[in-house]
């Protein structure tokens, strides 16, 4: 239901906030006072702090272009292709504070090509992001799951 989406750039929000804490703070604030529940970030370039991932305990949505736990943080796709794998693809994982490495939700492959370039590979993935994200998304709010050390598991039956 769109009347409970709200979509922000961090710019529009962060513009009035030199430090993390008071931007996090008004970025909560904000969140709640729309109601949102679910948090979908996606090229967000920022590691959330205590203020905000308290606030929605695995409730926080991110996306990354990489199979993690590799190929972790900037520029994934290039180092994919720099390092030769055969496989590469995108992960939707929740959010905790260390870097891209939350419980993961969804992951698919992408195969790499011999001719592909960073950029062609790049653009693969985002095709696997935009199917991958909203099936994420899907799940988390269906309820019916459990974090197991690192693992996200979906109750059976």
């Amino acid at each position: 239901e769109t009347s409970r989406l709200w979509r922000a750039t961090v710019n529009e929000v962060a513009r009035d906030y030199p430090t993390r804490e008071p931007f996090e703070t008004a970025l909560v604030a904000e969140l709640r006072a729309r109601g949102v529940a679910l948090v979908c970030v996606a090229g967000f370039m920022r590691l959330l702090g205590p203020t905000f991932l308290n606030a929605f305990p695995q409730a926080i949505l991110n996306i990354h272009p990489s199979l993690l736990p590799a190929f972790a943080g900037v520029d994934a796709q290039t180092q994919a292709w720099t390092h030769g794998t055969k496989v590469a693809g995108a992960t939707v994982h929740l959010v905790t504070g260390e870097l891209d490495g939350g419980p993961i939700v969804r992951q698919r492959a992408v195969t790499v090509q011999d001719d592909d370039t960073p950029d062609t590979l790049a653009a693969r993935i985002l095709e696997v992001e935009h199917q991958i994200y909203p099936e994420a998304v899907g799940l988390v709010l269906d309820g019916g799951w459990t974090i197991e050390g690192r693992r996200f598991c979906r109750s059976r039956g």
